[in-house]
């Protein structure tokens, strides 16, 4: 014999399965995200910790594109 345990009060409101359709999906789009922004914050830890490991010398080294981010100012008389 199979009973239907209504727990969520069904029957008497039938906007209730859309509204719990609903909320599943924004739970899992939540979901999504949580892992999406856990995945970022662990490869960016990993490539920290990546860096921690590379010698000393390496870090003292000169930057090699030094003018890579350098502008130079046009010196112009102004009348």
């Amino acid at each position: 014999m199979t009973e239907n345990h209504d727990y969520l009060g069904m029957d008497r409101d039938p906007n209730l399965q859309l509204k719990a359709s609903v909320l599943v999906l924004q739970l899992k789009g939540a979901g999504y995200a949580a892992l999406f922004c856990l995945a970022a914050v662990l490869t960016i830890w990993a490539l920290y910790g990546i860096g921690l490991l590379l010698p000393e010398e390496s870090r003292e080294t000169e930057d090699p594109t030094p003018f890579s981010y350098v502008l130079p100012v046009d010196e112009t008389p102004r009348a």
